[in-house]
């Protein structure tokens, strides 16, 4: 047994607090002992690490980070090598921070196009999301650091997250829903995993025996720790009895007590206990040596031009059909341009809920389109409200300008609270608004160019009146820049 010493040193009392956090984001220490805290953070893809009075559910702001493309963008890229980039800053940021697990990738299969999350899970194919998803580990844990691959298992829908039950043969739950998390864990060896909320066949996924023991361990040959998701423990004398390690966040040392009862009467048995202890030391000690060697800042600058990159890969040119034999883009550069639309100006480029990562900085369409020398830009309009009210006004600015332009760029997408964790979207359609402004603005101008920004597949009934149609999808905090590197044709859109 590795850590026997450490292990030995502990009273029960002492291995049962370790195995549920002490605070939001950390575990109990023993410094005395040579066990020191772990802190955990959200992060796909950016840290968000919060100060005092932190909570789980993110009420507070966050150090800030650099916020790279979401997984939907990331996995436009079909490139892992891409993936294992990211991972990488994520360990430089998560370290500077003094933070030992980056809590992701999400590799959950996207069953359905309306699931609220899907902005942060990487693919519907689950190939593409275990070879996407070992990339990211690679990156993370290259550092030293620990990256938690979640959320295990087929747990695709965010309404009753906590209630559902995915009940599934045994061939389409392996087919589908744990191949990307097999190819991940053979293929890059996370330290940790992410148990799900729901039950799988009637049994909460943290306390799923099959899930854990026959598959996850023994079948696999994961030699990690299991940690739920954040309020995901049900009964935890049952998670570490299949498996699981860590119950998170801190419970005030109820789930201790009921560990240590459990002990005593003979219902758990204490090798379990131990064994759970050793999957944290070794999570713990491993990931605490590689965190201190780093230093307490990481290059920001360096690390915006890297979520640059990898934004500007992820972009999708959907359409671009010839006017007049030539297409719209790349864009002319001798060729005015009118832009419109709310996501110009206040971009669309990351998604809400947990992942939610406080930016080093931002850049706005807007200000890069009139700083590029490759857009002749002559004016920006809004265009339309935000959340789908109608304003007239705003409407017929937009169509004036548009009256003036060689060619319209529109920008439009889906709202924060459309793609949001812990809800469904009600709809797949985009805002009303826009899609009329669209046809008012194409039977005045029909050189137009429609850039979407948004996480998740939407109707599409709209694209007869554009003659371009990019897919930028949420691009991080750089994704304006590297809208602008498509437009201007310096970066093939061949995501």
């Amino acid at each position: 047994m590795a850590y026997e010493n450490i292990i030995a040193s502990l009273t029960l009392e002492e291995k049962c607090a370790l195995l549920s956090g002490d605070t939001a984001f950390g575990t109990h220490g023993y410094p005395s002992k040579g066990v020191p805290v772990l802190h955990f953070s959200d992060g796909p893809h950016g840290m968000r690490v919060q100060g005092e009075g932190a909570n789980h559910l993110g009420i507070g702001g966050s150090i800030p980070a650099t916020c790279f493309p979401t997984a939907v963008t990331v996995s436009n890229t079909w490139d892992p090598a891409l993936a294992e980039s990211i991972g990488e800053a994520l360990a430089e940021e998560s370290a500077s921070m003094d933070n030992n697990v980056v809590l992701g990738p999400g590799l959950c299969i996207k069953r359905d196009p309306l699931c609220g999350r899907n902005f942060e899970y990487i693919s519907e194919d689950p190939y593409l999301a275990g070879k996407m998803a070992a990339g990211y580990v690679r990156g993370i844990q290259g550092k030293g650091l620990a990256a938690c691959p979640k959320h295990y298992a087929a747990n695709q829908q965010e309404t009753r997250r906590q209630a559902s039950d995915s009940v599934v043969d045994e061939r389409t739950l392996r087919e589908i829903y744990l191949t990307g998390f097999e190819i991940a864990v053979k293929e890059s060896d996370p330290k940790s995993i992410m148990s799900s909320y729901n039950l799988v066949n009637g049994v909460y996924a943290n306390e799923n025996e099959h899930l854990l023991k026959d598959i996850l361990f023994d079948e696999w040959g994961f030699n990690g720790a299991v940690i739920t998701d954040w309020g995901g423990s049900n009964d935890h004398v049952a998670g570490v009895a299949a498996g699981s390690a860590f119950e998170m966040p801190g419970p005030c040392l109820n789930s201790a007590r009921e560990l240590i009862d459990a002990v005593n009467t003979g219902k758990l048995s204490i090798d379990d206990v131990d064994a759970r202890v050793e999957e944290a030391l070794s999570l713990i000690i491993t990931t605490d040596e590689a965190k201190r060697a780093y230093p307490k800042t990481f290059d920001k600058d360096a690390h915006h031009e890297l979520a640059r990159a990898i934004a500007a890969e992820g972009i999708v040119l959907l359409k671009n059909e010839a006017v007049e034999a030539t297409p719209l883009l790349p864009l002319d550069p001798k060729k005015t341009v009118a832009l419109i639309g709310d996501y110009a100006e206040t971009p669309r480029y990351q998604g809400a809920g947990s992942s939610l990562v406080n930016c080093t900085k931002l850049d706005t369409l807007l200000d890069v389109a009139q700083a590029d020398e490759g857009i002749k830009l002559i004016g920006y309009e809004r265009g339309f409200e935000r959340d789908g009210g109608a304003n007239a006004a705003m409407a017929d600015a937009a169509i004036d300008l548009a009256r003036q332009a060689d060619v319209v760029i529109m920008c439009l997408g889906l709202s924060e609270a459309n793609e949001s964790e812990g809800a469904e979207r009600m709809r797949m359609a985009l805002e009303p608004n826009q899609t009329e402004l669209l046809s008012k603005v194409r039977n005045v101008n029909p050189n137009v160019v429609v850039l979407l920004f948004c996480g998740s597949s939407i109707e599409t009934d709209w694209a007869n009146n554009a003659q371009s149609v990019v897919y930028c999808a949420l691009g991080g905090q750089a994704g304006a820049l590297a809208v602008a590197d498509v437009l201007t044709g310096r970066v093939n859109p061949s995501g």
